[in-house]
């Protein structure tokens, strides 16, 4: 089977300074693991200039800029992001470098080898984990997780590194901004099976963290709605698969040969 061509979206908001960095490794990781791929950068009106840089890096790059008028939630910039890709496959990552861009390839290769619509970077893993993580937004994510765990069988709902087919959410309306989209589309989309790999993520280590309390108090404004969704029989948890070290492996292995 061929591999269907990638479309990295990456929404950004005053990142100019780790851009080029990010977009020159997300194509080294197509490019290493033999995949055709796209990127699309989603700036939300950045004032240090993000998104004039990112056009300026679509003269080297697949690269396609989405310029929004302002700072107008996660949710909604990855949608749009969406909207322009033409990519089938569709996977999402900060802008931070949180995310290694090494990992596209490993949950492409999940994807794939497991035969699921959506697979998810998990930290809390054997295999996975963090750097440079303050404790107390440790903690706020942890709790952030076990709030939604009676809506996902996926355990670390508050990543923002997953990949997953397009016909998976093709049409798909969220109802807010969206601060977790990943748990969104899981609920509002055509996800009937998902898989989470380990992955280490590492806190930024300059500018300021897009985490705030009025992001906390709109987690939680989703979250209701998620879970009147989810009462009112909208949504149905998918098929869960949590993928080892040892057989995240041998899905890599697997990948590379029937890309040779």
């Amino acid at each position: 089977m061929r591999f269907q061509p990638v479309s990295v979206v990456v929404p950004t908001y005053n990142e100019r300074g780790r851009i080029e960095r990010l977009v020159t490794e997300v194509f080294s990781a197509l490019s290493n693991a033999g995949l055709r791929g796209e990127m699309v950068v989603v700036d939300d009106n950045s004032p240090d200039g993000t998104g004039a840089l990112a056009d300026e890096l679509s003269a080297r790059f697949a690269l396609k800029t989405v310029h929004r008028a302002g700072k107008l939630g996660l949710g909604g910039a990855v949608m749009e992001g969406f909207a322009v890709s033409e990519g089938e496959v569709l996977a999402v990552l900060d802008g931070d470098l949180s995310h290694p861009p090494a990992a596209i390839p490993d949950v492409v290769s999940v994807l794939y080898g497991l035969d699921v619509d959506m697979v998810v970077g998990r930290r809390y893993i054997p295999g996975g984990g963090w750097r440079n993580w303050p404790r107390r937004r440790w903690l706020m994510s942890r709790v952030a997780c076990l709030l939604a765990r009676p809506l996902t069988p996926v355990r670390d709902a508050m990543s923002g590194l997953f990949v997953l087919r397009r016909d998976a959410v093709e049409g798909v309306r969220i109802a807010s901004a969206g601060f977790k989209i990943g748990l969104e589309l899981q609920m509002r989309g055509r996800v009937r099976s998902v898989a989470e790999i380990p992955y280490t993520f590492t806190d930024r280590e300059s500018g300021r963290s897009k985490m705030s309390t009025r992001e906390g108090l709109n987690y939680l404004a989703q979250l209701s709605i998620l879970y009147r969704l989810r009462l009112t029989g909208g949504s149905q948890p998918p098929r869960y698969h949590r993928v080892s070290p040892g057989e995240l492996q041998a899905l890599r292995t697997e990948a590379a040969t029937r890309r040779t």
